[in-house]
């Protein structure tokens, strides 16, 4: 009741559940594809080095989230080339992404000229804090990935499910893994807001794989995916709310609890 009440009187309320609804596309519609083609060790590469960017851009008192995006691209553009490029060492190349933006983003942080940021919030997300700036550029980056995705569905479609297929079918199957990565980097940042950089994994992937258990088809994975999002999301907030714990750890260990009970149900349904 009491976050009924905080959602019909307070702007920041309605705020952070609209950012759950945008958030929530995007991790339905990505998601289904990182579960799918298991990319999931390099997603969190990606997301990881985001930090760098928000702390640049913070330190030149530009915006973070615009930092983010710019950041999150170039990591995906260069993670996704140096993974085809030297595929024995991928692993070790991500790690390296995840860690040197994470300390790039702290060190430029630490330094920023009167120094007043909560790096809690960057790290594990602040959704109280969301302004209709920030959620209109959530808008605009789903648009951009629905778009996209719309437009090369048949492309992303085959090279997810047989690269090999695709290649022989004539599809640049280089050109569509790097789109896939600059759409993943897009949607990371989409959920920074939500859950912060280290666990915006978990709200990537989880609602996703949730949703392959129980259906087959690459439609039906991104609704059920972007529904499962949406209600973990703000079930989450309105636990949260009450205790005052913070939004987004609960929308993770929320996510986590329902990734695992779904996981035993569906091996007992199976026995």
């Amino acid at each position: 009741m009491d976050f009924l009440h905080a959602l019909t009187h307070f702007t920041f309320m309605q705020h952070a559940v609209l950012a759950c609804v945008l958030a929530s596309i995007g991790c339905g519609v990505i998601g289904t594809y990182v579960v799918v083609k298991r990319i999931s060790f390099l997603t969190g590469g990606i997301a990881h080095s985001v930090l760098a960017g928000m702390g640049i851009a913070y330190f030149f008192n530009a915006s973070p989230l615009i930092g983010a995006v710019v950041t999150a691209i170039i990591a995906a553009l260069l993670i996704g080339w140096m993974n085809q490029r030297f595929q024995e060492n991928a692993d070790v190349l991500i790690a390296a992404f995840w860690s040197c933006g994470m300390a790039i983003g702290i060190l430029f942080l630490s330094k920023t000229p009167g120094y007043n940021v909560d790096l809690m919030s960057y790290l594990f997300g602040n959704i109280l804090l969301i302004t209709r700036q920030d959620l209109l550029l959530m808008l605009i980056l789903d648009i951009v990935v629905v778009t996209v995705c719309y437009v090369f569905y048949k492309q992303l479609l085959t090279s997810v499910f047989d690269e090999e297929f695709a290649r022989l079918r004539g599809i640049n199957t280089q050109f569509t893994y790097m789109l896939l990565l600059c759409l993943i980097s897009m949607t990371i940042v989409l959920l920074i807001q939500l859950v912060g950089v280290i666990m915006v994994i978990a709200l990537l992937t989880l609602p996703a794989a949730i949703a392959n258990q129980y259906v087959y088809s690459l439609h039906k994975m991104f609704i059920l995916a972007a529904l499962l999002c949406l209600i973990i999301s703000i079930s989450g907030l309105a636990i949260s709310y009450k205790p005052d714990l913070p939004s987004g750890s609960v929308i993770v260990l929320l996510t986590c609890l329902t990734y695992f009970a779904s996981m035993i149900a569906r091996r007992r349904h199976l026995q």
